[in-house]
């Protein structure tokens, strides 16, 4: 990563979110951390012994807007600059659509779809001006979806599609765009589905923040005659002894 980039990062409070995020710093990179919850935040950032002045976090909840305008109003005085957009807030839902009421589709197309092209569509002048990158934290329940998934996968499908779109506007311009389908991983939202799903939570047996880092980041620091376009990852399958 290029000393003095920036990377916008949503979602950075947890999970997938915080590991590209704190990776990205120690890369080398000038992070702007974006969350719900600012406290957490702050602990990261002592947590995984960030640079201070390379790590400026942001209040956003991409279900109401709160912070959008705020972030739309000072991003450019205190970071100067976009090089890199990473996507990876979401909401998830699991339910049979029997029981689930339009309301929760409204807020599951509202977080993992409108507020990323809200954002998207913010920073796209900066990040041609700089041939930035762009990236989709998706899921693999794109590519498999199943009952009681069908609402999250129609919102996850959505931005797959708006993904590739954009790629094809915006490749002319210098600016690649990447979208990432990671299975299980290890995380707050994913021990909750498995409670949901009234299984015991290993963290271990899942494909673990790190490993989705490590590849978004190799992903952004190819040279530019490659784009990876497209990567799907899971937890490693261990066939019984």
């Amino acid at each position: 990563m290029e000393q003095g980039a920036v990377g916008v990062v949503t979602g950075a409070s947890s999970g997938i979110g915080r590991a590209i995020a704190a990776e990205l710093a120690r890369r080398g990179a000038q992070v702007a951390a974006l969350g719900r919850d600012l406290e957490a935040l702050e602990r990261m950032r002592a947590e995984e012994e960030i640079d201070p002045h390379a790590f400026h976090p942001f209040r956003l909840d991409l279900d109401v807007g709160t912070g959008m305008a705020e972030f739309a109003s000072t991003w450019q005085e205190r970071l100067g600059r976009v090089d890199v957009l990473v996507h990876s807030a979401g909401v998830h839902h699991r339910g049979l659509t029997a029981q689930t009421p339009v309301e929760l589709l409204e807020q599951l197309l509202r977080v993992n779809l409108v507020r990323p092209y809200e954002l998207t569509r913010l920073l796209l002048p900066e990040l041609c001006r700089r041939h930035g990158q762009i990236v989709f934290v998706n899921s693999s329940v794109v590519h498999n979806p199943r009952a009681q998934t069908a609402q999250f996968a129609a919102s996850k499908g959505a931005l797959a599609a708006y993904a590739e779109g954009l790629r094809a506007e915006v490749n002319a311009e210098g600016v690649r765009v990447m979208t990432i389908h990671p299975g299980r991983t290890a995380s707050p939202t994913q021990e909750r589905i498995f409670a949901q799903e009234g299984r015991a939570y290993e963290p271990s047996t899942l494909l673990q923040p790190a490993d989705v880092a490590d590849i978004v980041v190799d992903a952004l620091e190819l040279p530019r005659t490659a784009e990876v376009t497209e990567v799907r990852i899971r937890p490693m399958q261990k066939s019984s002894p």
